[in-house]
Parts: C-alpha cells; sequence; structure tokens
C-alpha cells in the first residue's frame, strides 16, 4: 500500500528535505510546514525549503525554521508537497538527486514525477490529504500541525467556498476546532488581510482590468515597475485574480505578472466561475497546469500579445461555444 511504503521510506531516511511549488500559497506552504513538525514528532530533522515566503504566513507555527537558500547537500529521501510538474518545484536539483522521493499532491494534472506518488484530486487541498496521512501513520495532530493545515484548506477553498468542499473538509475542520486551532483568527489572516502593498496593486489592477467576450472574461495585469514601486514582497500579487472573477457574467477572471522587468515573460493566473470551463485545459496548452477552476501558466510576448493568445484558446473550448 503506497501509505505504507511512505512511512517506510520516511523511516529509513536519516536525510529529508520537503519541497513546494514557486510563488507558493498557502496550501504549499501550510503544508511544507505541517509535514516538517509531523518529521520532527517522528524524530526526523528535516530541512524544509521555501525560498520565496509570503509575510501573510509567517505567522503559522514552524515557519522561523524554514530555510530560504538552497544548498547543494543529498538528501536520503525528497518529499514534494502541492506541486503538479517538476518544472515548477523549487529545489528541483535537490529532489533529483535524492535517493528516494515522495510526491503529495491533490493537482489532477499531476505529472506522478516522485518515486512514491500519492495523489488526490478530489481533495480541495494539499493539506486535507495530510490529515488522513498523519492519522494513518498515528501521528497526533495538534494545534501547530493543525493550524499549518487549517491555512492550506482556507485558502485552497477560497474560505470554504468553492464546489470541491466537500462533507469531510467541515468535519476536519471541526476536530482542528476541538483540537484548539483558532479557526476564526487563521481565516482573518490569511483570507482578510490585505498588505499595503497588496491594496496598492489591486488598485492598479482593477483600473486595468479590461472586460471581453461580451463581458465574460476579465482581463489585467501587473508589471515588475508596479511591484517595486508599491515595495511588494513574495505572495503581495496573490488573491488579485479573484476580483474580476466576482464581477457579474464574468466566466474567466485572467491575472498577468511579469516575471522580470525589462523582459515580455509573464506569469498567468486564470479563475474559472463555471464549472463547464476548464482553465487547467487552457494553461496545459502554454506548459502550465492546475485545477479545473484555478490554474497557471508562465508565457512570452507582450501584454495585448498574449491577452490574444488565451482569447484564442478559450474560444476553442467546447464549453466556450455554448
Amino acid at each position: 500500500m503506497t501509505l505504507d511504503n511512505i512511512l517506510e521510506e520516511i523511516k529509513n531516511a536519516e536525510n529529508i528535505v520537503v519541497l513546494t511549488h514557486e510563488s507558493p500559497d498557502g496550501d504549499a506552504i501550510g503544508s511544507t510546514l505541517a509535514m516538517k513538525l509531523a518529521l520532527k514528532k517522528m524524530g526526523k530533522n528535516a530541512d524544509a525549503i521555501i525560498t520565496e515566503f509570503p509575510r501573510i504566513f509567517k505567522f503559522l507555527p514552524g515557519a522561523k525554521e524554514v530555510k530560504t537558500e538552497i544548498e547543494p547537500k543529498k538528501y536520503d529521501l525528497a518529499i514534494s508537497l502541492d506541486c503538479a510538474d517538476l518544472k515548477r518545484l523549487v529545489g528541483r536539483d535537490l529532489f533529483e538527486n535524492a535517493t528516494k522521493t515522495i510526491v503529495i499532491d491533490h493537482h489532477g494534472s499531476n505529472a506522478m514525477y516522485g518515486d512514491i506518488n500519492f495523489v488526490n484530486p478530489v481533495a480541495p487541498a494539499c493539506c486535507e490529504i495530510l490529515i488522513g496521512m498523519l492519522e494513518y501513520f498515528d501521528i497526533s495532530i495538534d494545534s501547530e500541525i493543525g493550524s499549518d493545515i487549517l491555512a492550506g484548506i482556507i485558502t485552497d477553498t477560497g474560505g470554504f467556498k468553492y464546489s470541491s468542499v466537500t462533507a469531510e473538509t467541515f468535519e476536519f475542520t471541526a476536530e482542528l476546532l476541538r483540537k484548539g486551532v483558532n479557526v476564526s483568527e487563521i481565516y482573518e489572516r490569511v483570507l482578510e488581510t490585505k498588505t499595503r502593498a497588496n491594496f496598492e496593486l489591486l488598485k492598479r489592477s482593477m483600473d486595468r482590468l479590461e472586460l471581453l467576450e461580451d463581458g465574460r472574461v476579465a482581463f489585467t495585469y501587473i508589471t515588475q515597475k508596479d511591484l517595486k514601486e508599491v515595495n511588494a514582497e513574495p505572495g503581495d500579487h496573490e488573491g488579485i485574480v479573484e476580483n474580476g472573477r466576482s464581477i457579474e457574467g464574468v466566466k474567466i477572471s485572467i491575472l498577468l505578472r511579469q516575471r522580470d522587468e525589462g523582459d515580455n515573460i509573464y506569469k498567468i493566473s486564470m479563475r474559472s466561475t463555471s464549472g463547464n470551463i476548464n482553465v487547467s485545459d487552457i494553461c496545459y496548452v502554454f506548459g502550465g497546469g492546475g485545477h479545473p477552476k484555478a490554474a497557471g501558466a508562465t508565457i512570452q510576448g507582450t501584454v495585448e500579445e498574449i491577452k490574444e493568445k488565451l482569447l484564442r484558446e478559450i474560444r476553442k473550448t467546447e464549453q466556450w461555444k455554448h
């Protein structure tokens, strides 16, 4: 059984590294922190690496122990969390050079790039997968691990509002509440608290927002110049794409974020309001992926060129034609 194999590899490993994807969101950070704390309970002193750590999550238990620099090292075991493919994994070389590799994820587009792959695309968050996994390992989920897990569940479900939420999600949350996790505080800090830079970027993106395709597509962008002028830190762009999705009549919201000043490479964030429109399929065309209602990719071109490329792919989908 896969979980037994994972447990065996953890027990046999002396040196473990825990990794996640670039531009980490709450689920990536929460699952990484929770895994590190759980490994500590198992007597393992694992390294957790997150090179871009958004300040909004720095209050979470275990955050201070995370490494923000990648140092060459040979690990017995590398664990990837919440990352669908190897090219998006921060610390890819560490993962590839490890003796054994494990992938734990909830993306349906996962490339199964580990020696052991535990992927549940039905789970609304990678953190929810960890709950069942740790219970199977007989590792008690205390308030610290629970806080990290809940942060991931709350962010990846949009505060329990996405259709991916199941009855189990609420049952898990109730159990975490009983264990002393402050649900209301975590909800407020990860969803309702904006940094000043995030607020300034939101204003700029809304000023540029276009409603296209008869109001069914919301499109906007932010540049590196914007990020520098508002003193943005990693993660300060998070949540901006959601604002387009909240507009009446919008089916797809798109945010472009320039990768480096002076180049024409942009990171795409796409969100869908319709269960019939799979933005992961659209992003896959450009080498990306994700979930049916939330996906991303990296693409080259000017803002206008990228906009037209995306619209062409959107129009090709059968769901868009009906």
